[in-house]
């Protein structure tokens, strides 16, 4: 059969057996480490897919603090959507062929699908088109890989584009396939899985402040330390990890009627902080390094919202020896400020 039929074939599996075990081909990994989990796989459109085995460890965040996901700022670039990896070994591929053998059998309407699917699959696998008895006589010595989507990622268009059947790789070897795992598949991956702290910042004077009087701003250190994720296939023996290292925090006032500290809105991390507490006995007009000064008062019960944006650098290594940057990443929390009108005092 060519792909144009295997797609059907797996359309009609898919639709039929989403949820069941035999399609997905693989039970939830233990994993003793509670700071490292497992992706989940699922089914992408016109194809089913297993369920990734890449691992990931984080390290350097704490876990007592909120956390969030960062955005890409290098234009169009996202994360993979989808890539293969190993998945069957000539036995597991030889029990779930017998395993969708089973399916429909006794339910009205699915009768006979699950023969169906399994004619076709045997008739890949076993019969020599292309391979023979699922290369049992090759256990130990390769896998079969297939689909995985990335959970991340699995509504966009480009999760189904790994749409090629399960395919035998011998053990040692690369396969010849663009869409292949790989160390810079699972940085890229792992950068998905990066988890960044809020930028709550604390400011001076805290939730409110004047017009025309500056109000300080800085960012905990404690909060912004450098965090990575490390993403991993023991069995492939591949692995990267991927960084993230605060680099600067970016003040966006809410209006237009405000002038931050420093002009360009961006403060750079100097001496291990970002920003300077105001200190006991500050006089009110002292400029901050970091902060902002609102021209005009946010009405009677408003507020403006403060948007306090941090800037990642990302890079990445891996075990192969290979590594490099990747786009930026940036991570924000509002946050609203009411300021009003000094009062005067007529005598």
């Amino acid at each position: 059969m060519n792909r144009r039929t295997f797609v059907l074939v797996t359309l009609l599996a898919a639709y039929f057996a989403a949820d069941s075990a035999a399609a997905m081909a693989w039970a939830d990994w233990a994993n003793a480490n509670s700071h490292s989990k497992e992706a989940k796989g699922g089914k992408s459109g016109r194809t089913i897919t297993v369920q990734t085995k890449v691992r990931t460890t984080v390290n350097g965040a704490s876990r007592s603090v909120s956390t969030g996901n960062l955005t890409s700022t290098g234009g169009n670039w996202t994360p993979p959507a989808c890539w293969y990896e190993p998945a069957f070994s000539p036995k597991e591929i030889e029990r779930t062929v017998k395993a969708w053998r089973g399916f429909g059998n006794g339910i009205p309407v699915f009768g006979g699908v699950g023969e169906f699917v399994g004619d076709y699959l045997d008739s890949r696998y076993k019969e020599g088109k292309p391979y023979k008895n699922y290369n049992l006589d090759k256990q130990g010595e390769g896998m079969f890989w297939a689909a995985v989507v990335n959970p991340n990622r699995k509504d966009d268009p480009e999760a189904m584009a790994c749409d090629r059947p399960p395919f035998w790789v011998d053990k040692g070897e690369s396969p010849d396939e663009p869409l292949a795992v790989s160390p810079a598949v699972l940085a890229a991956y792992a950068y998905d899985e990066l988890p960044v702290p809020d930028t709550e910042v604390t400011m001076a004077p805290p939730g409110g402040t004047k017009v025309n009087l500056p109000t300080w701003i800085w960012l905990d250190k404690a909060k912004f330390k450098k965090v990575s994720v490390t993403a991993s296939i023991p069995e492939a023996g591949l692995s990267a990890t991927t960084t993230a290292r605060p680099v600067s925090l970016t003040i966006h006032p809410g209006t237009a009627d405000a002038e931050t500290f420093p002009a360009s809105g961006e403060c750079p991390i100097r001496g291990g902080r970002i920003g300077a507490p105001r200190a006991k006995g500050t006089p009110a007009e002292t400029l901050p390094p970091c902060g902002v000064r609102y021209l005009r008062a946010s009405g009677q019960d408003g507020s403006y919202e403060l948007n306090a944006t941090l800037t990642w650098q990302i890079s990445w290594t891996s075990t192969a020896g290979d590594g490099g940057g990747l786009p930026d990443g940036v991570y924000g929390v509002a946050q609203d400020v009411v300021v009003k009108e000094i009062q005067s005092v007529n005598r």
